[in-house]
């Protein structure tokens, strides 16, 4: 009597799940050309080296100005400027704007040497050789050929510029580690001159369809014998390669033990993972499973499921290489036999099989194009046009409350929070930072927090971030959020970061510097970062500090960061103490610093000016000095803090975060003998409690 091999004890699904997750499927990491990355998934950050736009452009047309010229103007009493020449897009400018003059400016063309902001045409006249403006609509005016323009509103530094860097800033954390490269952020990475990106791999898919009974599509058929065509082969390929793996498909099997293993063998040597289907059964001529556990190791045989009961799960041994010293382990390839007829070959993929080669090539899970959310904030609107309003989504945790604070019945079923993402028409990251559409009504006037929105995925992929956090921008920060899974920070500014925490939408707010305004968030730690002056190496100008800085003598120019920063914040307290000891205001002090209200936008902005030879000294961090190779004068330290919001204390996303900020930075509490995202960043430590 033939034996057979019989299904005692079938493994509940969970085990199966465990079996194929303790398989190694990785594929490691390739680098490939930015036009072939669509659909692939980045395997490291990828940071900024330039600044996007990487000039100061204007944002509309109309006139480059100096601002101050225009102090005091209204439609009452204009002022008047000569125009000298004028600037389009796509040229290098001609003209310099000096005291009392301006130049005539398209939108997206480079600021010329000497204006600060921009006019918006509408707000101007031309004036004639009488002094008086052209008759007829003054908008049409920009087109007429005087020579003094008539200013009919005051503007401040950078009104209407898009500064440099304003969209991306170079040593900004562009795209992290795990983020699918849709067309997006293929537009972002273009946008910054990326050629190639490092990626995960595609898992290799062996694929081998066993029987004597199958021939391959387009061979004859024989329906007398009982041949049927292989439609496994080509169905689970295609289940591959849509998981993100890469099918390689074999010659089908027949029942014959050597013909197997030979096929099985040759797929382990060439692929990270070999895919059966057929000969699975307890039926005497099934013989696979007795290949495997010839050949290497059967961790699994059978499952609970229907259909789909006789499904194998285990590792082949690949063949010795030709220079393997004698005993020396070989390397292995892991398996998955799937049954043999068709619709449970299929199931079996897509419920097992299909989420390992996911998450091996860190493709995310596929979900609907459309999803229902709720308002996290109201939104006003009131255009009277149909507005396709970029959102983000934010899923939320339903066991982030116990419900003893009231609570837990007030959120019910929890829906995701839907909230407007717009940084303006010109910016890239707009789309990077948004999931999807909100359809908003023309009749609309507002949006309602807490209202429910359907919302229009830009793809079927796309998933939701788990943590939402703003705030400070930090490099240290940067590798802590490389370390969590699928986080979104917006770099908007402590201040900024605070109040959006207090109005309830992000999980975390990141806050740097002195402020009173964290309200009741809970702080989860954080580090120190030695802030001061970037200077250019060598410090030519002898600057030694804040000193230095305020003597109009020194003929110092500066670069600033804006008041949401929190370095603004710190330097702005140590202009307090200045003024105290000289007995003066603090005002006083700014007044006198060349630049302070010209501001940029991130923490290496400041330093790629001064390395650019536009600034003489700017605010910064000493690990930015080192890293870009400028000299620094220090002014103090101060601390970074992780505030979580107290309603989300407690939620999955809060607590990996509290974890992973433990480890992260080997405080008090945690491991100092283990790597930590403060390493080799100078004048960075972790923060005493």
């Amino acid at each position: 009597m033939t034996d057979r091999k019989e299904f005692r004890d079938l493994a509940a699904p969970a085990a199966a799940h465990g079996a194929i997750d303790s398989l190694d499927l990785d594929p490691g990491v390739e680098e490939i050309a930015l036009a072939d990355a669509r659909g692939r998934v980045l395997a490291e950050r990828i940071d900024a080296d330039l600044d996007v736009p990487g000039f100061d452009r204007a944002s509309m047309d109309g006139y480059a100005v100096r601002a101050r010229d225009t102090f005091g103007a209204d439609e009452a009493d204009p002022a008047e400027l000569d125009l000298v020449g004028a600037v389009h897009a796509g040229e290098e400018p001609a003209v310099t704007v000096e005291p009392g003059t301006c130049a005539e400016i398209s939108t997206g063309a480079v600021m010329p040497d000497g204006a600060d902001a921009v006019v918006m045409v509408e707000r101007t006249d031309v004036i004639d050789d009488d002094g008086e403006p052209p008759a007829g609509d003054s908008d049409d005016s920009g087109d007429s050929d005087g020579d003094r323009i008539a200013i009919r509103t005051s503007v401040a530094p950078g009104d209407h510029v898009m500064v440099a860097g304003a969209d991306v800033a170079a040593g900004a954390r562009a795209l992290g580690p795990g983020t699918r490269l849709t067309p997006r952020e293929i537009g972002l990475l273009s946008a910054l001159g990326i050629e190639t990106v490092p990626v995960r791999g595609r898992p290799r898919v062996g694929i081998v369809s066993t029987g004597d009974e199958l021939v391959r599509p387009g061979e004859p058929l024989d329906s007398d014998r009982g041949q049927i065509y292989d439609v496994n082969s080509t169905t689970i390929a295609a289940g591959v390669e849509e998981a993100g793996g890469e099918p390689v498909l074999y010659p089908h099997a027949g029942d014959d033990y050597e013909e197997m293993e030979r096929l099985l063998t040759r797929a382990a040597d060439e692929c990270d993972l070999v895919v059966s289907s057929g000969s699975t059964s307890a039926s005497a001529v099934d013989v696979i499973y007795r290949v495997i556990e010839d050949r290497g190791e059967l961790l699994l045989h059978g499952v609970a499921v229907k259909p789909g009961k006789p499904m194998l799960i285990g590792r082949l041994d690949q063949s010795a290489d030709d220079d393997q010293s004698a005993g020396d382990e070989r390397g292995e390839s892991a398996y998955i036999g799937l049954p043999g007829y068709p619709v449970s070959a299929l199931t079996i993929f897509r419920t097992f099989v299909a989420p390992a080669i996911r998450e091996a090539a860190g493709q995310p899970e596929p979900r609907t194009a459309t999803i229902e959310g709720e308002m996290a904030v109201r939104e006003r609107y009131g255009e009277g046009r149909l507005r396709l309003m970029p959102v983000g989504v934010l899923e939320r945790d339903e066991g982030a409350s116990d419900g003893s604070d009231g609570k837990a019945g007030e959120r019910g079923t929890e829906r995701p929070l839907v909230y407007p993402v717009d940084k303006g028409s010109g910016a890239t990251t707009s789309l990077v930072e948004a999931d999807g559409v909100v359809a908003v009504d023309p009749d609309t006037e507002y949006l309602e927090a807490g209202e429910p929105v359907t919302v229009q995925l830009f793809s079927p992929d796309v998933r939701p971030p788990t943590l939402l956090g703003v705030g400070e921008d930090d490099p240290a920060l940067n590798r802590l959020l490389d370390r969590l899974d699928r986080p979104r920070y917006l770099p908007v500014g402590t201040r900024e970061g605070l109040r959006r925490l207090r109005g309830g939408l992000p999980d975390v707010a990141v806050a740097a510097g002195p402020t009173d305004r964290a309200g009741d968030a809970v702080d989860l730690g954080g580090w120190t970062r030695e802030w001061g002056l970037i200077v250019p190496d060598g410090n030519p100008k002898g600057v030694d500090g804040l000193a230095d800085l305020v003597d109009p003598e020194r003929d110092l120019r500066f670069v600033n960061r804006g008041t949401d920063s929190g370095l603004r914040a710190s330097l702005d307290a140590a202009l307090d103490e200045v003024a105290a000891d000289r007995g003066t205001d603090r005002r006083e002090l700014e007044a006198a610093i060349d630049g302070f209200d010209l501001t940029v936008r991130a923490f290496e902005s400041p330093a790629r000016r001064v390395l650019s030879g536009d600034a003489d000294v700017g605010l910064g961090l000493r690990a930015t000095a080192e890293r870009l190779g400028t000299g620094f004068r220090p002014v103090g330290t101060q601390d970074v803090r992780v505030l979580a919001n107290p309603d989300r204390v407690g939620s999955d996303a809060i607590d990996e975060l509290e974890a992973v900020l433990t480890a992260a930075i080997g405080g008090p509490d945690g491991d100092r003998t283990r790597p930590t995202i403060l390493d080799d960043l100078a004048g960075y430590a972790p923060r005493e409690e």
